[in-house]
């Protein structure tokens, strides 16, 4: 659904614009340079009265990442705050994005199986679902979109938030991120948002995520703290 919505407003985009922005608008490729800052223009036109929306963006609360191949205390010990994370923004109504880390059979001969060589999340087995508290509470609600992803980064996600950041503008699209692993997916989505929206303000709760090791956590942390990324309850 979110990416319909997105081709339907690169197209309208392509009818408002000309030229190369027109061209942009019509390939709606998340990944080119100019289609996030035309979108961003055409934002300006639709929301006038400079409406803010809050999204969630819940990155891989997994059973391998919590309990699982790849579990650790930690993780497990961010399950109840996530959980009510979530309900928080359940009962404002807000918008919920949750990733999964996908990966298929061949996972070991793949650059990351080589350099992380422990099968993980890999499509349908009970490793791969979420944390049995994370899908309780993630279940049912309508504002939910789910994005399965084969690496660290989400492309997908880029162009799914490119919806938000084309409805309301990238000053008003407030995205905060909790989740596993906070070295590697976590931080990795919150650069990639970072370097396609720049205005977005992007934050992130200390107290909702878990990494690797508690140092490699902290590493994190001060990394996108220095990306202007907004760092609470640490």
């Amino acid at each position: 659904m979110k990416r319909v919505l997105c081709i339907v407003l690169a197209v309208t985009l392509g009818l408002a614009l000309a030229g190369t922005a027109a061209a942009a608008a019509e390939e709606h490729d998340p990944l080119t340079a100019i289609w996030p800052k035309d979108i961003n223009e055409y934002a300006k036109e639709i929301n006038p009265g400079k409406k803010t929306v809050d999204i969630l963006l819940v990155v891989d609360m997994q059973k391998d990442f919590v309990d699982g191949a790849l579990g650790t205390a930690e993780a497990e010990a961010i399950v109840p705050n996530v959980v009510a994370k979530i309900e928080e923004y359940k009962k404002a109504g807000n918008p919920i994005i949750a990733t999964l880390d996908t990966h298929e059979g061949d996972y070991m001969v793949t650059q990351e199986g080589k350099n992380l060589p422990v099968v993980h999340c890999i499509r349908y087995t009970e490793g791969w679902l979420f944390d049995s508290a994370v899908s309780e509470a993630l279940a049912g609600y309508e504002n939910l979109t789910v994005v399965e992803k084969p690496t660290f980064g989400s492309a997908d996600l880029v162009a799914i938030m490119g919806d938000y950041v084309a409805q309301y503008g990238e000053p008003y699209v407030n995205l905060e991120v909790i989740g596993l692993c906070t070295d590697i997916c976590v931080v990795s989505n919150a650069l990639v948002q970072k370097a396609f929206y720049p205005e977005m303000p992007i934050s992130l709760d200390a107290s909702c995520c878990a990494a690797v090791t508690p140092a490699t956590h902290e590493a994190a942390l001060d990394t996108m703290a220095m990306c202007q990324i907004n760092i609470t309850n640490r």
